[in-house]
Parts: C-alpha cells; sequence; structure tokens
C-alpha cells in the first residue's frame, strides 16, 4: 500500500461570504487587491472561488498561525479595498481553519514577460 505523507506549509483558513447582487466585481478587485498585498506580510497566497451554492469561497495558506497573526495585527493592508470588500458582503459565515495533511496541488507556472 502506497503512503503518501506530504504535508502542505503551515496551514490554510477558509472564507465565505454571500454578497449583495452585483457588487461581485468590486469584490472581486477588492479581495484581490488585499490578497496580492498580504503576500508582502507573509500569506503562502491565496485562491477565491464562487460555488455552485451562490457562496463566495476563499482560502489562505499560512506559514505558521503565528505569521497570519501578525500579518492582522500590522492593520489593514490597504482600508479603501479592505471598505470595498465589506460594502460587496451581505453575509460573512465564520472561518474555518485547516491543518494541511496532504498536499497535491500543482503549482501554476508563471511566465514572467522581460
Amino acid at each position: 500500500m502506497l503512503t503518501i505523507n506530504r504535508r502542505g506549509p503551515g496551514f490554510a483558513v477558509l472564507y465565505r461570504w454571500r454578497l449583495h447582487v452585483g457588487t461581485e466585481e468590486s469584490f472581486v478587485e477588492a479581495w484581490s487587491r488585499v490578497s496580492e498585498l498580504l503576500l508582502k506580510r507573509g500569506s503562502l497566497g491565496s485562491r477565491l472561488h464562487l460555488g455552485a451554492d451562490g457562496i463566495w469561497y476563499s482560502y489562505a495558506q499560512w506559514p505558521s498561525m503565528e505569521a497570519r497573526s501578525r500579518a492582522f495585527e500590522a492593520g489593514s493592508v490597504d482600508p479603501e479595498a479592505t471598505k470595498q470588500m465589506n460594502a460587496a458582503i451581505s453575509e460573512a459565515l465564520p472561518e474555518i481553519v485547516l491543518e494541511s495533511y496532504v498536499d497535491l496541488m500543482i503549482q501554476p507556472f508563471v511566465c514572467k514577460a522581460t
């Protein structure tokens, strides 16, 4: 039997939101800005998805709980983008902290123009 033991880095946090109708583009723009800036504070990246249930899902990976805490204790990375996100959210569901157990995600190849 094959045993897979490829834990990913740190842990992930799952975020879930319902948005006000018509605010989706604004939310995605603001979420993208905040998520990109959090990379500079130690985030290992995040993804945003829209579920068939109409709920928006995002998960972010962090090297540790302490790294995430420090990033958020420093305040908003972009107060205007945070305000824009919050204005789009009609309901924020509780965050779910996920322990990395097996990580088989393929990292996309990014080609930078010279």
